[in-house]
């Protein structure tokens, strides 16, 4: 019973609770909330030594999938990515990476991890893994529950029963899931030394689809439909939309979890969050003498218990105590401590107004390297453009707006209708409304270039592309 150990890493989501430095369209995972290093390149690095025969999957959006790319790259990662049409919850997700993995004909065991957790202490989580191993690759579906530092409200609960056997020291047999209690229940639960749903798997591929199939019947028919007929988008596995988006969407816990005979749990002591809030980034971070964690410029007097991060401007603040403030280059949060889940809230009233801040930052991320806005009014847009060396934009034309770039830094080769010029260091040139263009950088350094768009109508879905090397078809804009 040696089966490989295939990581499934799932790295969708939007996290909203940890806005406004986690946006729509660039997410808590693919954020460096706690080191150097993003949670989602943290969740990789976190392996090493694990799963070092075999390719990661990781299961992100389409929206997401450049930016996961780009990160697994800095890694020198060869995980295989596949894309979520929509977003459909865990069950789906891992059924998509079942299929994959039993297509490869090892029926290998499944390691599947959220992307946006926190473990401060990998060799614990590397002793429950090997633990876990043993029973899944027995047949077993595993679970990994958290032993609770307190009574907490915001987790579901693993109620473990009796011991699997004797020659299976600290597996469990799962009693039963519970919900999130309310704060007199949660005390009673760690008294009885039940455990925090942490949201992390461990089975043979082979048994997760036959449970599904059993138990949810519904979401395995349309998965394998959506896989079956899957493509190749550049190094990307897309799964079929129409299928994948008739999926009834459910989590693993209640499709299969809450159902099988044969779900078991293994206590897990490492140090564990899955940083739901800023709150729990206090909690986890490095608090100084005043217990106040502090990220960025910042400039603090009398203040205590507060967490504070300044990722452009300097922030300064005056008698605080409890408190969050984050602040970005176009948003900034001042929340109490205590109400930290409250952010979605406003993150939803965002999206009613249709507002910018919900979705993106001013820098955004693209294939081919950034934008970010700098200035704008009624009837024109000032942009600062980073292209990657040797990458280009797609080619194309807008009906609403004219382009004025200016180069910076780099070289630029640019196309003007089918005429070409290569502009250097403070050179300009004219993009005319309905022509179309395209801007390349063929040297060895990041281009830099200022954009002055002007015309009636400034919004990036106004874009018609011909040629595109990342394959985007759509005429969106948003990636």
């Amino acid at each position: 019973m040696n089966a490989l150990i295939l990581p499934v890493i799932l790295a969708g989501g939007s996290g909203t609770r940890l806005w406004p430095l986690s946006r729509e369209l660039y997410p808590k995972q693919l954020l460096p909330l706690v080191d150097d290093q993003t949670m989602l390149q943290n969740t990789i690095t976190r392996l090493s030594g694990l799963a070092d025969g075999t390719k990661p999957i990781v299961v992100c959006t389409s929206e997401h999938r450049f930016l996961v790319a780009e990160q697994l790259r800095s890694l020198r990662s060869d995980a295989l990515i596949m894309i979520e049409p929509v977003g459909r919850d865990t069950a789906p997700a891992v059924a998509v990476a079942a299929f994959e993995a039993v297509g490869r004909g090892d029926d290998p065991v499944l390691l599947v991890l959220p992307a946006d957790h926190v473990i401060s202490q990998p060799q614990s989580f590397h002793q429950a893994v090997t633990i876990g191993h043993r029973a899944a690759a027995a047949g077993k579906l595993v679970t990994f529950g958290i032993v609770p530092t307190r009574a907490h409200t915001g987790y579901g609960y693993i109620k473990k029963g009796s011991p699997l056997g004797h020659e299976a020291a600290d597996i469990y047999i799962v009693e039963r899931f519970v919900e999130k209690p309310d704060l007199k229940t949660a005390r009673s639960y760690v008294a009885a030394g039940d455990l925090w749903n942490s949201g992390m798997f461990m089975f043979r591929a082979s048994r997760f689809l036959e449970e599904l199939k059993k138990y949810a019947p519904a979401i395995f028919e349309k998965t394998e439909a959506s896989y079956s007929k899957k493509s190749m988008d550049l190094d990307f596995i897309r799964l079929e939309s129409e299928a994948f988006t008739a999926c009834p969407g459910d989590s693993i816990d209640y499709a299969v979890m809450e159902k099988t005979a044969d779900a078991v749990v293994v206590p897990l002591d490492c140090g564990w969050s899955d940083v739901g809030s800023w709150t729990a980034l206090w909690e986890i971070g490095k608090q100084d003498e005043h217990g106040n964690v502090i990220h960025g410029n910042v400039m603090e007097e009398d203040v205590e218990n507060c967490y504070i991060n300044a990722t452009h401007r300097m922030v300064a603040a005056i008698g605080l105590k409890d408190h969050i403030v984050v602040e970005t280059s176009d948003a900034v949060l001042v929340a109490h401590k205590d109400r930290s889940q409250e952010v979605k809230t406003i993150v939803r009233r965002l999206k009613l107004e249709n507002r910018a801040e919900a979705t993106l930052h001013r820098k955004v991320y693209r294939p081919w390297g950034s934008y970010e806005c700098v200035d704008s009014a009624e009837r024109f847009q000032v942009k600062r453009i980073i292209v990657k060396p040797g990458a280009r934009l797609s080619l194309q034309r807008h009906y609403h707006r004219a382009e004025h770039w200016v180069v910076v830094k780099g070289t630029a080769n640019v196309t003007v209708d089918q005429q070409q010029v290569v502009l250097t260091e403070n050179q300009s040139t004219y993009i005319p409304l309905g022509v179309m263009h395209r801007l390349e950088n063929p040297g060895n350094i990041p281009l830099e270039i200022i954009e002055i768009q002007s015309g009636s109508y400034l919004g990036e879905d106004d874009i018609e592309r011909f040629d595109d090397v990342y394959g985007r078809q759509d005429r969106t804009g948003q990636n």
